[in-house]
C-alpha cells in the first residue's frame, strides 16, 4: 500500500523523524514536498532524497506561517499522504517553564500542525481516490508524551497531548469524505532533540526504524500508531496516576533537558 503515496508532503523534513521518513518515501517516480526552516539542512535531506530517484520540491518555510503554509499546500497538487511532523521541545530544568517557550511550543506543536492539516484536509476532499480507495492521509506527529502529564515539559506534553486526540477525533468524521487521519505517538528517537537530554531513555530507536514502524502503521490503516509497546506501556500507566504521585515520581528523576521527539 504505501507504494500508492506516490504524492508526499513532509514538514520537518530537514533532520530526524522528518527526514528519515522522507528518506524512506523516496522512490522513482514518487514526488516529495519538503519543508524546513534550515536552509543548508534540508537541502541535505532533498540531495539524499533525489538520489533515491525521487522528484523533491523543497520549502523553507516556518509551520506558524500560516499564510505561506496554505500557499504552499494550496499549489503542491495531488497530495496522497501528508505528514505534520515540525515540532519542538524544551525541558525546563525543575523551574518553571518560561511563558515565552510555552507560548513557543504552542505555536509550533498545535498552530503549526493546523496550519499544515487543515489545508492538506480541504485539498484532499477534491481530489479523487487512490488505488487504496482513499482520496488521502494526514499524519500528525504526537508522541507517547501525550499520555503523561510530566512536570519537566508541561507545554511539551500537553501540545502533543492535543494534537494526537485531535487527529484521533477527526479521523472518525474525515472518513466519509474519503480522508484518514493518524496519530503517530513514538517513544525516544534518536534525534537532534534528544541529544540534548541527559537522562535515561529506555528503548531509544534510531529514526530510520521509527520512520519505517510510522510509515507501516499508516499503511495499515491504524489511527493510532504509538511505539515501542513497552515505552507505551509504561506511559500509559503513569498517565492513571493521580497526578500528585506523578509529580512526586518526577521530582526525584533528573531534571528534564528535552522531550522525545
Amino acid at each position: 500500500m504505501q507504494a500508492a503515496w506516490t504524492h508526499v508532503l513532509i514538514t520537518g523534513a530537514s533532520s530526524g523523524l522528518g527526514r528519515a521518513l522522507a528518506e524512506a518515501c523516496a522512490r522513482p517516480g514518487a514526488v516529495l514536498h519538503l519543508s524546513g526552516r534550515d536552509a543548508t539542512r534540508l537541502e541535505a535531506t532533498v540531495a539524499a532524497c533525489r538520489a533515491k530517484g525521487a522528484e523533491v520540491r523543497p520549502a523553507v518555510l516556518d509551520v506558524t506561517d500560516a499564510a505561506a503554509m496554505a500557499n504552499w499546500i494550496g499549489g503542491a497538487g495531488r497530495l496522497d499522504l501528508v505528514v505534520a511532523n515540525a515540532g519542538i521541545s524544551a525541558g525546563t530544568g525543575g523551574l518553571t517553564e518560561p511563558p515565552a517557550q510555552s507560548r513557543a511550543i504552542f505555536a509550533t506543536n498545535v498552530t503549526g500542525v493546523l496550519n499544515t492539516a487543515l489545508p492538506a484536509i480541504e485539498a484532499m476532499a477534491a481530489q479523487a481516490p487512490g488505488p487504496d480507495g482513499v482520496r488521502g492521509r494526514v499524519a500528525v506527529i504526537a508522541s507517547l508524551a501525550a499520555f503523561v502529564a510530566a512536570p519537566g515539559a508541561p507545554a511539551y506534553c500537553a501540545t502533543k497531548a492535543a494534537v494526537q486526540r485531535w487527529a484521533e477525533a477527526l479521523d472518525a468524521t474525515e472518513r466519509a469524505r474519503g480522508i484518514r487521519l493518524h496519530a503517530v505517538c513514538p517513544g525516544y528517537v534518536r534525534t537532534p532533540m534528544t541529544a540534548l537530554n541527559a537522562f535515561p531513555m529506555p528503548f531509544l530507536m534510531d529514526a530510520e526504524e521509527a520512520a519505517r514502524r510510522t510509515l507501516a502503521g499508516i499503511a495499515r490503516g491504524r489511527v493510532r500508531i504509538a511505539y515501542p509497546w513497552p515505552t507505551y506501556a509504561m506511559a500509559r500507566l503513569a498517565g492513571a496516576l493521580p497526578p500528585a504521585l506523578t509529580a512526586w515520581i518526577f521530582s526525584r528523576m533528573p531534571a528534564k533537558g528535552q522531550a522525545d521527539a
